[in-house]
């Protein structure tokens, strides 16, 4: 089985795994007793905590542990706003952080920064976004998605200029490198670098105003409360200095392989939009989007063929609506795949990869080509009733009979499924036809495509 969704959870690391066991003899005791055994706990501790600092570009009294990457989040956001709450409640985020981001910020005055089709932003939007009463800005590394890189370096001086923290949410980038620029506030999780799950970090800036919130604790500075699962933070610790040490190297060799799965894709599969900034992007992650295909089948068909691989398409959630990543950068959400590879994957697992590929997505296609459209002319225009019908059969039926009408024609796209909001107007600009719009209609939408070639 070749694994590739470390973006959502990396292997354990090797050196992980031999901490993690050493800790578990050593560091059982409770680092704030003064006894041998809670010595030695507190020994490992702050081993720990200086090793994950010096990897992050902090001062060790600036670091804390947390139980996740989401906790560090929550608290992090929480205490930001809180320490800055005579200044405003106002929050600025990008259209694309994790959720983890966007659902903290909905208990806020939030303004949500937009991204182009590459899914990055532009650093004069946040300029633009700041307010006398903006407290906090929030802004991803590297997005867990598609991979674009983001300019964090020169959103971070905008936002000190204007006396504005920002807050990094570093899970996907921090095996790869520190951040750059003057963060103020900095969160990761251990399970995306190859440590163990169930360890989060949070780096506070000294000087940065901050009040923790909940019910005080006298652990990790009163910032994270409950206490330290400290086998795992040693691990945690360990492997990522042990990734860093390998990461130079790693990412020649991830590029070179994830460079070949954006190249070779669409010349083995029609109809493929490979998303994401083609530069500025992880080593590991390359993200694409296939027309015609359901994207939780097709990652069933690749299981099958001995892959795991991970999806955004709207159709591998229980709700069944579109990825906000995808939804916000405007692109394609069918079909759609990300392959992360972990460390030490190799060449011949992404050659076999893009062996299997082609078949898998055929068969797909062939599943999902069956249904014949509901079609009726209404005077100039072709109507396609694709109401009940979930992603991607609309766009299906809409490619069906796109050749129907002459050219300067129109065809109308009912529909009552999110995704076509999405999905039938990047249809139309890998097509070159026009999207013309979308009109209300007595149950969901009509989509307005005029046919130009």
């Amino acid at each position: 089985m070749s694994y590739f969704d470390a973006a959502s959870s990396a292997p354990l690391h090797p050196v992980a795994r031999q901490a993690l066991l050493a800790a578990l003899d050593e560091g059982w005791a409770d680092p704030s007793r003064l006894y041998r055994e809670g010595r030695r706990a507190r020994m490992l501790l702050d081993a720990a905590r200086e090793a994950a600092a010096e990897a992050v570009g902090c001062r060790a009294d600036e670091l804390v542990f947390t139980s996740s990457g989401t906790q560090a989040v929550h608290i992090g956001i929480a205490g930001a706003l809180a320490g800055r709450r005579r200044v405003g409640r106002h929050l600025i985020v990008s259209a694309v952080e994790h959720s983890s981001v966007l659902h903290s910020a909905e208990l806020f005055d939030v303004t949500e920064v937009p991204v182009g089709r590459t899914g990055a932003v532009s650093p004069q939007a946040y300029v633009d976004a700041l307010r006398p009463d903006t407290a906090l800005a929030c802004l991803q590394s590297a997005n867990h998605e598609v991979g674009t890189v983001q300019p964090v370096g020169e959103v971070a001086e905008a936002c000190r200029e204007a006396g504005v923290p920002l807050l990094v949410d570093a899970a996907q980038s921090l095996g790869w490198g520190p951040v750059e620029g003057p963060w103020s506030v900095l969160t990761g999780s251990a399970h995306k670098w190859g440590g163990p799950s169930g360890v989060g970090l949070l780096a506070v800036r000294k000087g940065v105003r901050f009040s923790p919130q909940g019910p005080a604790d006298e652990r990790e500075s009163g910032r994270a409360a409950g206490f330290e699962n400290l086998p795992a933070i040693v691990a945690a610790a360990a492997s990522l200095r042990a990734v860093r040490a390998e990461a130079a190297h790693e990412a020649v060799r991830l590029r070179e392989l994830t460079e070949r799965i954006r190249v070779r894709v669409p010349q083995l599969v029609a109809d493929v939009e490979v998303v994401g900034d083609p530069e500025r992007r992880l080593p590991g992650i390359v993200t694409f989007s296939c027309l015609y295909v359901d994207g939780e089948t097709l990652l069933h068909e690749l299981d099958r063929e001995g892959f795991s691989v991970s999806s955004g398409s709207s159709c591998t959630s229980s709700t069944l609506t579109p990825s906000h990543v995808l939804k916000a950068m405007g692109v394609l959400s069918e079909g759609n795949v990300r392959v992360s590879l972990p460390f030490g994957a190799v060449s011949e697992e992404v050659d076999r990869f893009l062996e299997v590929l082609p078949g898998a997505v055929a068969r797909v296609r062939e599943k999902l080509g069956a249904p014949l459209p509901a079609v009726v002319v209404r005077e100039d225009a072709l109507v396609v009733d694709a109401l009940g019908k979930r992603c991607p059969i609309p766009v299906i039926e809409l490619a069906k009979v796109i050749g129907d009408v002459p050219v300067g024609g129109t065809v109308r796209v009912l529909s009552d499924d999110e995704a076509a909001r999405l999905d039938i107007p990047a249809w139309c600009e890998m097509r070159e036809q026009e999207y013309v719009g979308e009109e209300p209609a007595d149950r969901g939408s009509a989509y307005v495509v005029r046919r130009v070639s």
